[in-house]
């Protein structure tokens, strides 16, 4: 993606280092812009956190080539943990599922060089799951892969894939024991202490409160 200069880049850079930006600041600023992909090309390129937000909000899903993703993605891997997080899941919800396409792409990610993109293809996998609509044929495989992989995923791919799991358990009642028995074999985030009314990762726990609240 090349940097071009854009007559908005210097103001709206200041607007995005500001101390007191939110997303909430963000999301109305892209409301404003729509889609301009010169000027995303541009924020995308400052390197900076709130920048590349904006930039994920504004970029033509259109002119998004496989080689631009694989570029973002490796990007994405310079923030830390949760600005990485955050940008890979709005460039999903925001890019990727509103082209066909992008979404078509996402299906070729489940062993990608690229952790970002590892991690996507899982969530999407889940979220193709908890949106109600009827799941996709693949639970089969996606659990043969998982219990031979997932124990010793990188960190955060291991959570989407335990999330997938998840996800099958509660949106396929076929599978659903299957899933418990993962979870309790691998012991994942078992241990892992949540807030008040949350709900945690450790898959049988998981499971059984989804499905109670249905």
């Amino acid at each position: 993606m090349t940097d071009n200069k854009h007559p908005q880049l210097d103001e709206l850079l200041a607007e995005l280092h500001a101390d007191n930006i939110k997303m909430g600041d963000i999301k109305k600023r892209a409301a404003l812009i729509k889609k301009d992909h010169s000027l995303a090309q541009s924020l995308w390129a400052s390197g900076s956190y709130y920048p590349r937000l904006l930039a994920v909000l504004i970029f033509d899903k259109k002119q998004l080539t496989s080689a631009d993703i694989d570029r973002i993605a490796n990007d994405i891997n310079e923030h830390d943990e949760a600005e990485a997080n955050q940008l890979a899941d709005w460039l999903l919800a925001n890019q990727l599922m509103k082209d066909k396409t992008l979404t078509a792409l996402i299906s070729t990610w489940q062993q990608h060089s690229a952790p970002v993109l590892q991690r996507l293809f899982w969530y999407h996998q889940a979220r193709l799951r908890w949106t109600g609509k009827t799941p996709p044929n693949n639970s089969v495989d996606l659990l043969q892969y998982l219990e031979k992989h997932m124990e010793n995923a990188e960190p955060k791919i291991q959570w989407a894939m335990n999330f997938c799991a998840g996800q099958i358990g509660i949106n396929e009642p076929e599978f659903r024991q299957q899933c418990i028995d993962l979870g309790q074999r691998l012991g994942l985030y078992k241990d892992e202490v949540v807030p008040k009314n949350c709900t945690p990762s450790y898959l049988p726990e998981f499971i059984r409160i989804e499905v109670a609240k249905r």
